[in-house]
């Protein structure tokens, strides 16, 4: 099932408007995102190391951002170049793809 669905979903059966639903979905995963991303992420995407893309950098991200969240996820989960798979992390691919979505929010 879709994440948008699932908060569509979720928002008629607690009788919110949908736009409530969504706007709490959005903060869950931007804290969980956060958190993955201080936990692992920020050891190259904060200073740039071995070419990350910095947290924020708009001009770095557009085209990774063009690429998509799961185009993201899926080279996270494998690793590339200096990145090792699940970016070093022990996350879970939801996690990660929080913590994806917290970095391209950072940078739009």
């Amino acid at each position: 099932m879709s994440t948008l669905l699932r908060i569509l979903l979720a928002a008629a059966l607690a009788g919110l408007p949908a736009s409530w639903a969504q706007a709490e979905t959005s903060a869950t995963v931007h804290a969980a995102g956060e958190k993955v991303y201080k936990s692992a992420c920020f050891v190259c995407h904060a200073s740039g190391v071995a070419n990350a893309p910095r947290l924020g950098d708009k001009q770095a991200w557009s085209p990774l951002i063009a690429q998509g969240a799961d185009a993201l996820v899926a080279t996270v989960m494998k690793g590339k170049g200096a990145m090792p798979p699940r970016g070093g992390s022990s996350a879970d691919e939801a996690a990660l793809r929080a913590a994806v979505e917290f970095m391209m929010a950072a940078a739009q």
